[in-house]
C-alpha cells in the first residue's frame, strides 16, 4: 500500500506541474484552483507514503515520476522536443525510480 500511495502522489505532482503551465503564473482561476488542489493532494499521499517509506527513497522517487510524467505530458500537450538524448536521459531517471524501489523494498 505505501508504494501505491507514493506512485498516486508522483502521478499527482505530476497533474499539478502540468497545471502551473495552464495556470499562466496563477492568473486563469480555474487551472489555478486545479494546480492548488493538486499539490495538496500529492502532498498528502506523500505524507501518507512517508509513514512507512525512508525519507530519501520515497522523495526521489516521487520527484522522479513527476518528473517523468512531466516531460511525457509536455512532449505530448506541449510540443516539447522529443529527441533521442533527451529520452535517453530520462529513461536514466526510470531506471533510477526501479532501482530505488528494489534496494528499498520493505
Amino acid at each position: 500500500m505505501k508504494w501505491a500511495l507514493l506512485v498516486i502522489a508522483g502521478l499527482l505532482e505530476t497533474c499539478w506541474a502540468v497545471g502551473l503551465k495552464y495556470s499562466q503564473g496563477f492568473t486563469k482561476f480555474v487551472p489555478s484552483v486545479l494546480t492548488i488542489l493538486g499539490m495538496i493532494a500529492s502532498f498528502y499521499f506523500l505524507s501518507l507514503a512517508l509513514k512507512n517509506l525512508p525519507l530519501g527513497t520515497a522523495y526521489a522517487i516521487w520527484t522522479g515520476i513527476g518528473t517523468v510524467g512531466t516531460v511525457i505530458l509536455g512532449i505530448i500537450l506541449f510540443k516539447e522536443p522529443a529527441d533521442l538524448i533527451r529520452l535517453v536521459f530520462i529513461g536514466f531517471i526510470v531506471i533510477g525510480i526501479i532501482g530505488l524501489k528494489f534496494v528499498s523494498a520493505h
